[in-house]
């Protein structure tokens, strides 16, 4: 006998019409429930997020079924990977039957599923049923019984994971039942392509003939229903993410990674800046609370809430969406707490790991907006201090503008206003202008150059702050004051390049600055060093050392340089000795988001807690390419008792020290 199976077995044909009919009507059900949010997601900001269609289809696809960015977390996102692409077997399984029973089989008479096709489709199905079985339990022990710390359990998970056990394990049942009734009995072999039917039929085969068959049926219609109520279910409860995650990797932004848009202060008819309410957020900032799935990963990644400061992104984006739905025309502060947006670094580590592509950053720096440009609040007096600086001095520290370049009097270095024929401009920024540590990293960055025969130039004190700190805080009106200052000068000297020691500095001309006009290529000095090694017009003598590297998240996750400072120091004789978390994965220093000239008063110190990671390697030395983070590290050896332990040093010390003829 041809290995087959009688589609709708003991149920009978004139099931067809009505089971389409609820079937349509289910659809429709979700489909209205879908469309009822659409007033809700509306009440933002229009964007526009369907441009480069193509590429926009492309990637959705990719990333929904490589599940690339689940699985890049093994803590839940393995189990919930394979339980996708298990069930989208099942549900491409359940397809190609009623394909075969309404189309194929009555319209064309053939019969796909037969012989060794069917053999391997039944085979195919049950062991991705059973697959799909066990990683929802892996889910479900992780939720349930370990509860992982943060991870809260609402009546969602409750609902959502009853729905899939139920249809699962109905599934296997209704099977179990017809097999016990049709191939267990024969024992012609077919029943082991079916290894979960054939467990539960062993549960059937006591049953009499007539009531098998009135099981059958019984469990026929209540796993349809089951299924219906899938369909049902899907706006309204955490299953909507089928739908909105996947509809998110489609709308996530082409811009650079940290782009922020750039306010126009000019326009006379704005009544806010920023987002103070609901409806001063785009579309899309409140369609991410829909597409979240509350996985946690952004909580867990976030330095603010590790280090046990008021900040969750997790709650954000929560919070957002419960306002919207509630309570649309409602503050935002009087939910949102300024501490909680205070304590935010902008290291964007939420982001990067977030499996839904929701712009966490970008929503708080809107809300930060607001509170500065709308309500003139900081985080603390030192801050306001700071800005009052920038305003007068062009620096944080409120040194006077003309000592900006005093720290390379003695380097005989072309100034700009004197002699602007260089090949770089080396943009200092604040903290290697005036920091104590930090000019020792701008006078090593001069010697790698002068050995290699660049000629550099600066600004001196023709040069201000970039701007980035305070942007970051929400001061878009002094940011573009500075910024366009900055331009200007810039551009009277027709400069052709410009190489920053600064991540934030380089984000903000590379990339910040072309909405005000700048053109001018931009480098870091990491892969500035790198080319010139690779150029051959610096050379290095080999010192052993061993190190470990961290990664700037304004370096890293920004900008996507990872390995070029890493092989300059494999050049240099290191050793590297990794970090649990490096690379993308790196581990804020604290000072991002403006938090530079910001205290630390809540929570314990983000900078000790990576002093702590770094002396875990083992590696006496810990090196950056960051002033700031170079700041941060220098406190956090002494504050987390690592002195006379671990040294902290910049990529330019150790390039220095062993330049060579």
């Amino acid at each position: 006998m041809e290995a087959t199976r009688q589609i709708y077995w003991n149920i009978g044909h004139g099931v067809v019409i009505p089971m389409y009919l609820l079937v349509f009507a289910a659809v429709g059900v979700m489909v209205y429930g879908f469309w009822r949010r659409l007033p809700v997601w509306c009440q933002g900001k229009r964007l526009d997020r369907f441009d480069r269609y193509d590429e926009r289809v492309k990637r959705m696809l990719g990333e929904v079924f490589s599940q690339a960015k689940v699985t890049r977390v093994t803590d839940g996102g393995v189990f919930h990977a394979i339980f996708f692409w298990s069930f989208l077997a099942l549900l491409v399984g359940t397809t190609l039957v009623m394909v075969q029973a309404d189309v194929l089989t009555p319209l064309l008479q053939v019969n796909l599923l037969s012989g060794e096709v069917y053999k391997a489709f039944s085979l195919t199905l049950d062991l991705a049923g059973i697959l799909a079985l066990v990683m929802l339990t892996g889910l479900f022990i992780r939720r349930f019984v370990i509860q992982p710390k943060g991870l809260e359990i609402v009546n969602d998970d409750y609902i959502v994971l009853q729905l899939l056990f139920a249809i699962l394990i109905s599934g296997f049942l209704l099977e179990g039942a017809r097999m016990a009734a049709t191939e267990l009995p024969l024992k012609t072999g077919l029943e082991l392509f079916s290894p979960g039917g054939l467990l539960a039929g062993q549960l059937f085969t006591s049953l009499t003939a007539e009531t098998l068959l009135v099981t059958h049926k019984i469990l026929w219609w209540f796993h349809f229903a089951l299924v219906l109520g899938f369909f049902c279910a899907l706006p309204h409860t955490k299953l909507r993410h089928i739908f909105t995650t996947t509809a998110n990797a489609f709308l996530a932004p082409f811009e650079p990674k940290g782009f922020i848009a750039t306010i126009n202060l000019e326009d006379d008819s704005a009544e806010q800046f920023g987002a103070a309410t609901i409806c001063d957020f785009s579309w899309k900032d409140i369609f991410d609370a829909d597409a979240c799935t509350s996985c946690k990963r952004c909580q867990e990644r976030c330095p603010a809430y590790v280090t046990d400061k008021p900040l969750s992104p997790l709650k954000i984006v929560t919070q957002i969406g419960e306002l919207a739905e509630s309570n649309p025309r409602g503050k935002l502060g009087e939910t949102l707490s300024q501490d909680a947006l205070w304590s935010c670094t902008t290291c964007r580590a939420c982001q990067d790991i977030c499996p839904a592509n929701i712009e966490h950053v970008n929503k708080i720096i809107e809300m930060r907006r607001s509170l500065t440009l709308m309500e003139g609040a900081f985080p603390g007096d030192e801050v306001r201090t700071a800005v009052s600086n920038i305003e007068v001095n062009g620096n944080p520290f409120g040194f006077a503008y003309a000592s900006r370049g005093d720290w390379a009097e003695e380097l005989q270095l072309s100034r700009m206003e004197h002699d602007a024929d260089v090949d770089i401009l080396y943009f200092v920024g604040c903290y290697a202008s005036f920091d104590k540590r930090n000019k020792a990293i701008a006078r090593n960055f001069i010697a790698i150059c002068k050995a290699a025969g660049v000629k550099i130039g600066i600004l001196g004190k023709e040069e201000k702050c970039c701007g980035e700190p305070v942007r970051k805080l929400g001061n878009e009106y002094l940011y573009q004051i500075t910024a366009h200052e900055n331009i200007q000068r810039i551009k009277d000297y027709n400069v052709k390049k410009i190489v920053t020691t600064c991540p934030h500095c380089f984000n903000t001309l590379a990339r910040d600055y072309r909405d005000l006009g700048l053109d001018i290529p931009v480098e870091h000095y990491s892969t500035y060093i790198s080319g010139l090694l690779d150029a051959g017009r610096l050379r290095l003598a080999s010192k052993p050392f061993s190190f470990t590297y961290h990664d700037s998240c304004y370096l890293g996750r920004y900008m996507d340089i990872i390995e070029q400072p890493r092989n300059i120091l494999r050049q240099a004789g290191g050793s590297l000795v990794e970090m649990d978390q490096n690379g993308y994965d790196s581990f804020c220093c604290g000072a991002g988001g403006g938090r530079i000239i910001a205290e630390e008063r809540l929570g314990g110190k983000i900078s000790a807690v990576r002093v702590k990671m770094a002396l875990d390697t083992g590696a006496p030395l810990l090196v950056s390419s960051c002033p700031f983070c170079l700041t941060m590290f220098e406190d956090g050896i002494k504050t987390g008792g690592a002195e006379g332990l671990m040294q902290a040093m910049d990529l330019a010390e150790i390039v220095a020290e062993r330049i060579t003829a």
